[in-house]
């Protein structure tokens, strides 16, 4: 994720913000639905799908990461209905009361969302403030046209060398450091200080002389042109740079079987939001489990959080979603993002 934008960029927006939405009270605006989301997270079928069962218009508005839109909500903005933040920004959010209590009589697809996902979203288990949108993990690619023996499936597979000089780990402390927390037997959202270091060691000592870099964009470009072999990241990102024909030759795509870190990025109203009856009405509507299905083919995502949307679906899924089961959610750690950001700070600069 990119980290806070700079003061101007923020003005910037503010003043798009103000200027974009300043008719929101206006009475030919009354059955317009602002939603603040995720660039490409919204297919376009199911906004248009949505405008014509509830007779209204749905604009939306983007951002890139989940500092960007917190940042522009806290300096003012005004005017959106909807937001679709992570599970630690929920948290943030939810304390903060920054979020409208949902409509529960509105939520009557609710029975479609998986359990297994409420109980890990613990910061809101009873969908009070948020109901969860899409709950996913990054993994390990292989390129299996460029390795021909065997290799561990678990974390520990950046410590093989037959992948020196061909393999790389995100630019993600939280990512990085929670697949060896995981890998060492602890949890994701460790703070202690001696488990932390267990990890740095790890990674500096076992990974890191193997890995060109830390990457968290380019990855996908050059596991489909063949440079690296071995990449820890969201899977979306090497498909979306390998033609789907060679997915089954080319990618050997799986998550350890002891798990990972993951996020949960959740649908929420926000406390002054203008129009929170439609906004109840669309989020209840995305769990239709066609409509929901219709989300999942669009990006060839597994169906994790509306299970019933499974038989509805026409698009191969990139992975098995069972492989998501014993993920961990990144939690809010607090003052204890501190101690990530010392460790972290020694992996990417030290030997």
């Amino acid at each position: 994720m990119k980290k806070n934008a700079s003061k101007i960029v923020l003005a910037v927006s503010l003043v798009a913000a103000v200027m974009g939405l300043s008719s929101c009270g206006k009475k030919e605006e009354e059955n317009v639905l602002y939603l603040y989301n995720w660039t490409y997270y919204t297919p376009d079928s199911v906004i248009a799908q949505f405008e014509q069962q509830f007779n209204c218009k749905v604009k939306v508005d983007n951002y890139a990461s989940n500092e960007e839109m917190y940042s522009k909500l806290r300096a003012g903005a005004k005017g959106y209905d909807i937001v679709v933040p992570s599970q630690d920004y929920c948290s943030i959010m939810i304390k903060q009361k920054m979020l409208k209590e949902l409509d529960q009589s509105k939520l009557t697809n609710r029975s479609h969302i998986n359990p297994a996902v409420l109980q890990k979203a613990t910061y809101d288990p009873d969908m009070k403030f948020c109901v969860p949108y899409y709950f996913g993990a990054a993994g390990i690619s292989v390129n299996k046209t460029k390795v021909a023996g065997g290799y561990e499936r678990s974390w520990n597979i950046f410590a093989d060398p037959q992948f020196k000089g061909h393999a790389t780990m995100m630019d993600d402390m939280r990512e990085v450091l929670g697949d060896a927390l995981m890998y060492l037997g602890y949890s994701v959202n460790s703070v202690d200080e001696k488990e932390l270091s267990e990890a740095k060691q790890l990674v500096l000592d076992k990974w890191k002389p193997n890995l060109v870099k830390f990457d968290a964009e380019g990855f996908g470009k050059s596991f489909s042109s063949g440079d690296f072999w071995l990449c820890q990241g969201y899977a979306e990102v090497i498909c979306g740079e390998v033609p789907e024909e060679k997915w089954d030759s080319m990618i050997d795509f799986f998550i350890p079987e002891d798990g990972g870190p993951a996020y949960l990025d959740s649908m929420c109203i926000l406390k002054d939001a203008p129009h929170p009856g439609l906004a109840n009405d669309f989020i209840n509507f995305i769990h239709n489990p066609e409509v929901y299905a219709q989300f999942l083919d669009a990006f060839h995502f597994p169906c994790f959080v509306n299970l019933d949307a499974k038989q509805y679906m026409t698009a191969k899924p990139m992975y098995e979603a069972s492989q998501m089961e014993k993920c961990v959610l990144k939690e809010d750690v607090g003052d204890g993002l501190d101690k990530f950001n010392a460790v972290w700070q020694e992996i990417r600069f030290g030997n």
